[in-house]
């Protein structure tokens, strides 16, 4: 992501969030058609994990379309709302991969699939990028 957006930095931002949780609910259902024979505790998780993911994309929605509607008014507590929205995004995928790191080293049916451990892999690096992101952000407002 680029930091030349100025006062449309934080759209930006919310433009990334809503793509990377779409990105990692997505990424659930990659895992779970991928590795049919998951356990069913993994299945569960990621299906529970789909939905929370899901639920944060939509609040990035949400957030899009009120500083659209807001435009040129947007105000400094809404703004603190983005970040707070970012603060929470930026945990949840450190969450989400904390169960990819699970899956890795705890399922059989991932650790004797050679591509589902190459996908594992590219699902954590695309995670971290968001992660990056967000640091970004936040560390440059502080």
């Amino acid at each position: 992501m680029q930091f030349y957006y100025g006062d449309k930095m934080p759209l930006r931002i919310l433009d990334e969030g809503e793509f990377w949780k779409l990105q990692e609910a997505e990424h659930t259902q990659v895992i779970r058609a991928l590795v049919p024979n998951l356990e069913p505790r993994f299945t569960q998780a990621l299906q529970e994990w789909e939905q929370a993911l899901s639920r944060t994309q939509g609040t990035f929605v949400q957030y899009i379309e009120t500083w659209v509607r807001m435009g040129q008014f947007t105000t400094p507590q809404f703004y603190q709302q983005v970040l707070q929205l970012v603060q929470f995004a930026l945990q949840q995928s450190l969450a989400f991969i904390g169960l990819l790191n699970q899956l890795a080293e705890e399922s059989e049916p991932i650790r004797s699939n050679p591509t589902a451990i190459t996908v594992l892999n590219h699902i954590r690096r695309e995670s971290e990028y968001f992660i990056g992101i967000a640091n970004a952000l936040l560390y440059g407002t502080n």
